[in-house]
């Protein structure tokens, strides 16, 4: 099985709510980094799961949408909270809609929203 992976980073705020939990109930930035890990078996013609200009050209249309803008204001996280569980699934769903690559078997997105907390949404594509 074969991986590529691609990161950025971007800062975004947003609050959480439903619960007591301090600070984060109230708007925050974080300084967050996406990683994209896209896996499959078979390779293209030109030696490619996925070109890496076709990953880039995609993640930074979405990190644009998302870079310096309070999450919990966009439809996407309409009656959600902005949890880095759901960001990391938004996310997914968001590049899924825009890979165009028949070799891809699965694909994983993992926020961190601090150094040391992050989350995964990841889901096999067969």
């Amino acid at each position: 099985m074969y991986t590529i992976a691609v990161e950025r980073s971007f800062v975004a705020q947003h609050f959480l709510f439903g619960g007591d939990w301090g600070p984060e109930n109230l708007l925050h930035s974080h300084a967050y980094k996406v990683e994209v890990q896209l896996q499959g078996a078979a390779l293209d013609t030109h030696g490619y799961l996925v070109d890496i200009v076709d990953i880039d050209f995609h993640l930074d249309e979405i990190v644009t949408y998302f870079r310096d803008r309070t999450l919990n204001e966009l439809a996407e996280f309409s009656g959600l909270n902005p949890s880095i569980e759901h960001f990391a699934r938004i996310f997914w769903g968001m590049l899924r809609q825009r890979l165009k690559a028949p070799n891809l078997e699965a694909m994983r997105v993992t926020i961190w929203e601090t150094d040391i907390a992050w989350a995964a949404y990841q889901e096999n594509l067969g």
